[in-house]
């Protein structure tokens, strides 16, 4: 292992002492939290919430890379020595796929059913930075499907896999995180913001795609080159004491920690993450390709994490055309993400975010930007896709026209958020307590519940156009000695406390 190795790991060990120190124990399933605070005749119904999660998890019959001719020096690359131990191990049955010590680069990997990937002590794969090791095809990104490059780890419509083992996946991500900032230079000059996200293919961390009964643990993945571990379109899968770390080396855009996407009966815990964006969020497809698609993510529990830097502990959207529903948050920390609980959409977007349920119980929510931001109409120069005029008449790329079609008749994108409840939120050093705003007096942000918080902040934000807004046993102390903006809102229950 080289010097520059042995720093990186060195660096992982140390922050996995820090998340051991802090991470709360793992919350039995029957733990539940109540929500009997709730000031409404039907009271919320989280029985599903035992049903979460992988229950089948692969074999332990040995299957050794380097019987393969994997050579773990950090310069062979090892990517078909690799995928013929795991081909060799689905084929036979079940079993551990396992490696020497050492570091093995690799281009993209695609698991089998009955494998489990096992990173052992003083393991690291290192990700190859050649984008033609990652194989083009089908797939959705941010919320459109087209085609775009393989992940380092791929899980394609497989049923009972994982990725396991203590030590580390390093994806390189630099090269496209730079690829993506000189892009989109050129493209904010022709006034195309809207497009370069798709534009600029970048390599995801893990991709576990139309699979079911798929466990992610206690490994470290670091530096992706764009989102660390997407589940889409997939059910009963778990990511479970996996450490995230894309703050190191630069500034990587648009890396998301965890993204569940379209998919259903995911359990999200014990997970430390610090990113540029998103830390754990809620995804469902954008505009008129999400609305085509039409499928929800629903019945996810995320329980026991950490977030560190970031855009939101929990985020729903901005993609949220296929809704989302039934997501249960409870006993999580917030270190400096942008806010705690996060809901966001656009007018072009469509579907409804409801039932969610966020309960904090004696948890630090530390230098975060909100406690609650929730807005329909969020990132307008992302948000809208309007094609310059020196583009009109000549031909464009498919992916242009997908973001290009309009939403017919344009009310089928409006988005809704409704049936919130959050509670038991202890926070300091934030910059504001709320921003809440819906978009008018007929599309409002309806029943929110927000109950037993005690918050410090600089500014105490506002509650703009909602219907039956409730907060109770609300206690904040206001740097600035502003209080909550109230406008526009019918059947509001403001019992704050201002300290």
């Amino acid at each position: 292992m080289d010097y520059n190795m042995r720093k990186i790991l060195s660096a992982v060990l140390v922050l996995a002492c820090m998340v051991a120190c802090i991470t709360p124990a793992t919350t039995p399933k029957d733990d539940i939290p109540s929500f009997s605070w709730v000031d409404s005749e039907i009271k919320p119904d989280l029985s599903w919430a035992k049903e979460v999660g992988a229950t089948l998890f692969p074999g332990e019959t040995p299957y050794k890379v380097n019987d393969y001719g994997a050579v773990g020096d950090g310069k062979t690359l090892n990517t078909q020595s690799i995928q013929n131990a795991i081909d060799s191990c689905s084929l036979k049955g079940d079993g551990t796929v396992a490696f020497n010590p050492g570091t093995y680069l690799i281009g993209a990997l695609f698991l089998r059913e009955e494998v489990n990937l096992h990173l052992g002590k003083d393991v690291i794969l290192l990700a190859s930075t050649d984008i033609n090791d990652y194989p083009e095809f089908e797939s959705r990104v941010a919320g459109i499907e087209m085609i775009w490059p393989a992940a380092v780890i791929n899980v394609l419509e497989q049923k009972n896999v994982a990725v396991s083992g203590e030590e580390l996946i390093d994806c390189q991500g630099k090269v496209f995180w730079d690829k993506y900032w000189e892009m989109r230079k050129e493209h904010e000059k022709e006034k195309l913001r809207w497009i370069v996200d798709y534009d600029c293919k970048r390599v995801r961390g893990i991709l576990v795609s139309g699979s079911s009964q798929v466990t992610l643990k206690d490994f470290t993945i670091m530096r992706t080159g764009f989102w660390a571990v997407q589940v889409l379109y997939s059910t009963y899968c778990t990511v479970e004491r996996v450490t995230i770390n894309n703050n190191v080396g630069g500034h990587g855009p648009s890396t998301d920690g965890i993204d569940i996407d379209s998919s259903s009966y995911s359990l999200v815990e014990n997970c430390d993450i610090d990113c540029n964006d998103d830390n754990i969020c809620i995804k469902t497809g954008r505009d008129a390709d999400g609305l085509r698609v039409n499928r929800p993510t629903e019945y996810v529990v995320i329980r026991n994490n950490v977030a560190r830097k970031g855009a939101g502990l929990i985020t729903c959207g901005s993609e949220t055309s296929g809704s989302i529903r039934h997501i249960l948050g409870y006993n999580l920390k917030a270190y400096g993400t942008s806010s705690a609980l996060r809901l966001k959409s656009a007018m072009n977007r469509g579907g409804t975010v409801e039932h969610i349920y966020i309960y904090m119980d004696n948890v630090v929510v530390d230098s975060v930007r909100n406690v609650l931001a929730a807005d329909l109409n969020w990132n307008p120069s992302y948000s809208y896709s309007e094609l310059p005029e020196k583009f009109h008449g000549k031909e464009i790329p498919d992916h242009w026209k997908v973001m290009l079609t309009p939403v017919e008749p344009p009310e089928r994108g409006y988005p809704r958020f409704r049936n919130v409840y959050m509670s038991n939120v202890r926070g300091k050093h934030a910059q504001q307590f709320v921003s809440a705003s819906g978009w008018n007096d007929s599309l409002r942000l309806e029943n929110f519940h927000l109950f037993n918080f005690e918050v410090e902040a600089q500014s105490a934000g506002k509650i703009v156009y909602t219907d039956n807004f409730h907060l109770r046993e609300r206690r904040l102390r206001i740097a600035d000695g502003s209080e909550i903006d109230l406008e526009h809102n019918t059947r509001l229950t403001a019992d704050i406390s201002y300290e």
